[in-house]
């Protein structure tokens, strides 16, 4: 396992609305950078989806503008394995060979099932409570070195650690044991209406966060009418976060330092400075936005993606059960 030419990354990603500035910046944007020097697995997450209700046509429907948003974003097929988890049942199999290895006690603990089912008591179902199972599922399935993670899933992320190194002392060396991968260089990108929480798509007030997908009018708008203060001087501070969470913004889509942007608006307003953000992040966005428009009017074309994707990933996937099963005292099935 530690011969490999080059180092797996796994992510996976919940097909639950449009894509936001925030996952651009924190994920997307960050992928394209890895594409050439890992083999690369990227998941369009769709078994976790249905842990809360789902619309059935909604469902599908967001697979496939996910699988788009991450072409429009530059995620290659040709270098990248692009797939829908579903496609692959070794997942579901794999993630109930290590329910059966993973300690009630240690999911009892996990903060964001403690927040979800806070949330949807009347949905608290199952799937639910073992949901950090199957993502360490997804993960070792693929021998994945590295997974991109944010800082939610963190516990999610060493229960993925604790599991692997649990079933190789238990039996012998079958997964890798893997780690988070942070990204150092990404800012926090925080809502625009309050910019002491992060950016998020379930937010209920719409001016809060950028889509991917929406007009270029739309995200100028929003920008404009972005939370400030009224000390009304461009300036990298903790004293003003809405402004700091502009810059950060500014920056990661212009490339241009925090000291650059601060020293462009010395001497002047928060109307100049965000008339020009605007329109910064707006030609920045564009090809992205025309080439999901594109690719959403050829479903034919997403279609081949995932089935070339998915059919790459159960190599991997059926190599790795398949060692799984022998090593606890499965008996292989024989093909006539």
């Amino acid at each position: 396992m530690g011969d490999r030419e080059k180092k797996v990354i796994f992510s996976g990603v919940q097909p639950s609305g449009k894509m936001t500035l925030g996952n651009y910046l924190g994920a997307l944007k960050s992928w394209t950078k890895l594409q050439d020097d890992y083999e690369c697995y990227y998941s369009m997450v769709n078994m976790h989806a249905i842990t809360v209700p789902q619309d059935p046509e909604v469902l599908r429907r967001q697979t496939t503008e996910l699988l788009a948003q991450f072409l429009a974003c530059g995620i290659d097929p040709d270098k990248n394995t692009i797939f829908v988890q579903s496609h692959v049942h070794e997942h579901a199999e794999l993630n109930w060979v290590l329910c059966t290895m993973t300690y009630m006690g240690e999911l009892n603990r996990m903060t964001q099932y403690k927040d979800k089912s806070r949330k949807s008591e009347a949905n608290l179902n199952a799937g639910l409570f073992t949901y950090p199972v199957l993502m360490a599922a997804d993960i070792l399935l693929y021998q994945a070195d590295l997974v991109p993670v944010g800082d939610d899933q963190k516990q999610h992320m060493e229960l993925a650690r604790d599991l692997a190194n649990r079933f190789n002392a238990r039996f012998s060396d079958t997964f890798v044991v893997p780690e988070g991968y942070y990204p150092k260089e990404t800012a926090r990108v925080m809502s625009l209406q309050e910019p002491e929480k992060k950016m998020s798509k379930s937010d209920s007030n719409e001016k809060a966060f950028i889509l991917l997908a929406e007009s270029a009018e739309t995200t100028a708008k929003k920008i404009k009418s972005a939370v400030t203060d009224s000390v009304g001087i461009v300036k990298y501070s903790d004293e003003q976060p809405g402004i700091k969470n502009l810059i950060n913004i500014y920056s990661a889509m212009t490339d241009k330092s925090v000291e650059e942007i601060v020293s462009m608006y010395e001497g002047k307003g928060y109307g100049a400075f965000k008339g020009e953000m605007a329109e910064a992040v707006v030609e920045t966005l564009r090809p992205i936005r025309e080439k999901y428009n594109y690719l959403l009017e050829n479903p034919d074309y997403l279609e081949s993606i995932y089935a070339k994707g998915a059919e790459k990933a159960q190599i991997r996937a059926a190599q790795t059960l398949e060692k799984v099963y022998n090593q606890i005292g499965f008996i292989p099935k024989k093909n006539k």
